[in-house]
């Protein structure tokens, strides 16, 4: 049967029509509400690590996860090659917004890391606590959007700020990272400049587990399989550190770490007997209180704390009929596993109570969180002493953290965490990145 006209206009409307609606729905005009980036643990170092995909052509460059780093910095002295990468001239806003305050020079041919009459930067590597002089510089970086369940399309953001790096700053990361990607509370940290490239809120959640976790930037949901959403979260202040806590730092700078203020630390509903004006920070020198950190695998503890921590725990265990062996290093106090039952939350052990601002406001630390399995039948407490002298008194560390859905709010000033995800039939691994939205 021949066609008529009309029928002819209208499957050229309709092709008109989706071929509009195709265009409209391409990667340069689409929002996302929030982004997400895979967090792995490596088994050698007990670093988290991520991917950051860079530069143009884009590059997957594998960098240590680092929750209170100031920027991004990746090494630029070995194969940085890219055609959008830019120095951003001295005193300019760019420089101003990383908190710039010199200028750097050059005495080799200008390439990435190497230009002269732009912002210097200082890239720093926690775990060894080395840090050097660098360039801030400006460069493509692509990202996967979601919508709390799935990974969704990707999206550019085409000039992220970043700190230039040397090779010598590697030493001490995992084996095939480049950088360090800093979640930290800076306005050139990830957090803040993905929620300013795409007008989300200033908020991410981090996921870790022994395997492959997850970050959340922007707004939730957090879906984890089976279809679980995690909410209600218990929340407490961040406070800030006056002095900052970097390796090497400008005059008058604040720390980009996340501080809590825990009050007190029980065992069974028991206060440990400690000095609990070292859970304060001291404002003029920054040392003190408690914060929390991805560089760091276990939490750390100074010695008096540390020493009155194991001594009440290792009597409420031997109250259980747990037997303690020989300590494996660098833990302190380790159990025989005979007498230690098994339960939804890890080893059936003495429950680790962080009281924040009130009685009411708990971080519990279950046996999945506190025991480190060293062989098939030895456990060990899994806090380490950090010294008299520690800078900080607490750093609640990795292991600490792990299948515990932490949410950062940087523009309340507020952190939110659900204790063990175990407790709710799911865990960090559970994210779904096998489908897209």
């Amino acid at each position: 049967m021949a066609s008529s006209p009309m029928n002819f206009s209208i499957l050229f409307l309709f092709i008109l029509s989706l071929s509009s609606s195709t265009s409209l729905a391409q990667p340069s005009s689409f929002r996302p509400k929030a982004l997400l980036l895979p967090v792995t643990k490596d088994k050698s170092t007990l670093q988290y690590t991520t991917v950051i995909n860079q530069r143009t052509p884009l590059v997957a460059a594998s960098v240590v996860f680092d929750l209170g780093g100031r920027e991004l910095w990746v090494d630029c002295d070995k194969g940085y090659v890219s055609s959008t990468y830019s120095s951003p001239r001295c005193r300019s806003a760019v420089c101003s917004r990383a908190g710039s305050n010199s200028c750097g020079i050059c005495f080799s041919p200008p390439r990435p890391g190497c230009s002269n009459n732009t912002c210097g930067s200082i890239p720093d590597n926690t775990v060894t606590g080395t840090a050097t002089s660098g360039e801030y510089a400006i460069d493509v970086v692509s990202i996967q959007s979601t919508n709390g369940s799935n990974p969704g399309r990707v999206v550019k953001i085409p000039n992220f700020v970043f700190s230039c790096g040397s090779t010598f700053l590697l030493k001490g990361l995992a084996r095939g990272t480049v950088g360090m990607a800093g979640m930290g509370r800076h306005n050139v940290g990830l957090p803040s400049q993905f929620a300013a490239a795409f007008s989300f809120n200033r908020k991410f959640a981090v996921c870790l587990t022994s395997g492959r976790g997850v970050a959340f930037y922007g707004n939730g949901p957090y879906v984890f399989l089976p279809g679980i959403q995690i909410s209600r979260l218990t929340t407490t202040p961040l406070l800030i550190n006056p002095v900052s806590t970097a390796s090497a730092y400008a005059s008058g700078e604040k720390s980009s770490e996340y501080f809590i203020g825990v009050s007190d630390i029980r065992i069974v509903d028991k206060s440990v007997p400690i000095n609990k004006t070292l859970l304060k920070i001291v404002a003029s020198t920054g040392f003190g209180g408690t914060k929390i950190s991805t560089v760091d695998p276990y939490t750390v503890m100074e010695t008096s704390i540390f020493n009155a921590f194991t001594s009440a725990f290792v009597r409420e265990a031997a109250a259980r009929n747990i037997t303690r062996v020989s300590s494996v290093k660098p833990f302190g106090a380790c159990f025989s596993t005979q007498n230690v039952g098994v339960t939804r939350v890890g080893y059936a052990v003495p429950e680790i109570q962080l009281v924040l601002q009130s009685n009411n406001v708990v971080w519990r630390i279950f046996g999945a969180n506190s025991m480190v399995s060293v062989s098939d039948d030895v456990i060990c407490l899994g806090f380490v002493d950090g010294g008299v002298n520690a800078r900080t008194s607490v750093v609640i560390g990795g292991f600490q953290l792990e299948d515990n859905l932490i949410e950062f709010d940087l523009a309340s000033n507020r952190l939110g965490f659900s204790s063990t995800l175990l407790g709710r039939r799911t865990n960090c691994a559970n994210f779904n990145f096998t489908s897209t939205a």
